[in-house]
């Protein structure tokens, strides 16, 4: 084994060719004793005693360990404590609720997506469109399995239009009501699913019908399950040493120490093993504002301040500059997304202007504000107008993902669909918003379920309620978002200037009386097709006739789409297709039309090449 090899080729275990047994490498620099012990030895843990190298490297050659072979070390503790522990670099486990190792071949899978890699490598992610469809894969469909759910979940993503499918957690975790979020092994798919293989041909046929597939990693924290990483050698080894940072309160998890090289080497190789291994095209990094502040979820005594006497945590912003570098070397393409809650400065800027060096942020402040609006009664929404447009001025700060995830759909939070007033509007409300979600500046992301109004709560242990695609207004939800994404697709206004001040210009941001408000999306050439969309939302509940609003451009626009259209299950109310200017001054722009706004709705026009400008 070389120092030049990654992690995860120097460490774990290593089948030997042919019928030689396996090579065992493991790094508990403070365990008194180690032995390796497993199916080999009938789980007895006296067989094979582990020999110590000067790098803290314990190894050992068992002749009877194959492929598939279970196992664990007994690690003697610098504590004097006998521990039982998985292997941290096993890159297969024993399906939950039993926790050993499996010992696994290089694998045999053959790649199909050769032309997907080398599209994606020379592809400006930043400035095509990105519409996440968010799943979490052991309840989408229960009973499936990584390759059984492959087509299924091809084609309905595909149906709808989206770019891209966000796995939850995937990495082994020993409880599965955490979702994935409690990893007990960073090299490892759930065997809940099937082996490493099979995620390997979920993930070529997703590829293969034109999807791109990220996944959830979970860096900031794991469990103090007793065969996982805590007190790994008798130390605090993988947890930080200091009891003021080694917990974070809110999971009752252990801390990685960020400070320590073997833990950011063994987190980086993580990450790009994801990537380089299962060819994803890359990785949300879930709760990195608990990484940047030393203070998170912690009162006054219950943290340390920096050597500068302030809260962040110096240690958290160099890993995270190293691993954003790392993959993005390592992965041509790869985009890295931070769940990033607070307003730290310049996550998506490059690591060389002292940026975290992410490619895109969770908009949460979008999040909250539209979902806090969209609940009020409609006769107080003029009140609450601000959070509706708030998000607006500050939409190109940085490089967003708008978030519709999981997070909103549990624990008490309700659904989309309950969240807005009880009435007979609400699939017209979800609509609306689903809406904005799309024409709003920033990716997009939507949790399995919302894509038809999911009424339930998401439970991890049963699927969406596909019975209600049965049922015409969540049907017609299912038509909205595939049709918002094929817009989105289309029409570059809506896309390619995601990030820039050019790509936004507002129409009517003041009107809180009809709760109605107008933007225009902008693309780079605004005089061409699809280089202009007028989007147009009326959130309240009279449909409004003759609403005069200002244009940029003289002529026809035609209605390229309203939420409120039959074909939605809304009540038809709409423009006939188009309406023309006239040469009314109104809103600051030269010219002007009378509109007609369906109640709870948006309507979105563009300059009709055919008609006169």
């Amino acid at each position: 084994m070389t120092a030049e090899l990654p992690l995860w080729e120097r460490q774990g275990a290593f089948p030997r060719p042919g019928a030689d047994g396996t090579d065992f490498h493991l790094w508990a620099p403070n365990a008194r004793a180690v032995t390796v012990f497993g199916d080999f030895d009938q789980w007895h843990g006296q067989a094979h005693p582990m020999t110590r190298g000067a790098d803290g490297i314990w190894s050992a050659t068992v002749a009877d360990a194959g492929p598939g072979t279970h196992y664990k070390y007994r690690v003697t503790g610098a504590d004097g404590v006998v521990r039982d522990k998985a292997d941290p670099l096993a890159r297969a486990a024993q399906c939950p609720p039993e926790t050993a190792s499996v010992v696994t071949a290089p694998s045999s899978y053959v790649w199909t997506d050769d032309e997907w890699l080398a599209r994606r490598a020379e592809t400006d992610h930043t400035a095509a469109p990105m519409a996440i469809y968010e799943v979490h894969l052991p309840s989408w469909r229960p009973g499936l399995g990584y390759r059984d759910v492959a087509r299924e979940l091809a084609d309905h993503a595909v149906a709808h239009g989206f770019t891209h499918v966000q796995l939850l957690p995937i990495t082994e975790h020993p409880y599965g009501g955490s979702w994935g979020y409690q990893v007990g092994s960073f090299f490892a798919p759930t065997a809940r699913l099937g082996t490493p293989d099979d995620f390997r041909a979920l993930v070529d046929h997703l590829h293969g019908r034109g999807l791109g597939v990220l996944l959830d990693w979970v860096p900031a924290h794991f469990p103090k399950d007793p065969f996982a990483l805590g007190r790994f050698d008798g130390t605090p080894l993988y947890e930080h040493a200091d009891p003021l940072r080694r917990e974070q309160p809110d999971w009752g998890t252990y801390a990685f120490n960020l400070g320590r090289p073997e833990i950011r080497e063994f987190l980086i190789a993580s990450a790009v093993y994801w990537c380089r291994q299962f060819h994803l095209d890359g990785l949300r990094v879930d709760a990195v504002a608990a990484m940047l502040y030393l203070d998170y979820s912690r009162e006054p005594g219950q943290w340390r301040p920096n050597a500068r006497g302030t809260h962040e945590n110096d240690e958290a912003v160099a890993f995270l500059r190293d691993l954003n570098d790392a993959v993005h070397r390592a992965v041509p393409g790869a985009v890295m997304i931070a769940e990033e809650s607070t307003a730290w400065p310049g996550v998506t800027a490059p690591t060389a202007r002292g940026g975290l060096g992410f490619d895109y942020k969770w908009n949460l402040g979008w999040m909250n504000d539209v979902l806090a609006f969209v609940a009020h009664p409609h006769a107080e929404r003029r009140r609450a107008h601000e959070r509706l447009v708030f998000s607006l001025t500050y939409a190109t700060a940085e490089r967003f993902i708008l978030p519709l995830s999981h997070d909103e759909v549990v624990h008490g939070k309700g659904t989309l669909w309950t969240r807005l007033p009880e009435g007979s509007q609400r699939a017209a409300g979800v609509r609306a918003l689903l809406a904005y979600q799309w024409s709003h500046p920033g990716a997009k992301l939507l949790f399995m379920g919302q894509e038809f109004g999911q009424r339930d709560e998401w439970s991890d242990v049963r699927g969406p309620d596909w019975d209600l695609l049965d049922d015409p207004q969540h049907a017609g939800i299912a038509r909205v978002v595939a049709d918002l994404n094929r817009l989105y697709r289309t029409y570059p206004a809506l896309h390619a200037l995601d990030g820039h001040v050019d790509g936004f210009s507002w129409l009517d941001a003041t009107d809180t009386t009809n709760s109605v408000i107008g933007f225009l999306r902008l693309g780079p050439a605004p005089s061409a097709p699809g280089h202009t969309v007028a989007c147009v939302f009326n959130f309240s509940t009279r449909d409004l006739y003759d609403y005069r609003l200002g244009l940029p451009y003289p002529g026809r626009w035609r209605e390229i789409c309203n939420t409120g259209a039959a074909d939605y299950a809304g009540l038809g109310v709409g423009n006939l297709g188009g309406v023309h200017t006239e040469p009314v001054p109104s809103h600051g722009r030269p010219v002007s039309a009378r509109l007609t706004l369906p109640a709870e709705s948006a309507v979105f026009f563009t300059p009709d090449p055919t008609g006169s400008r």
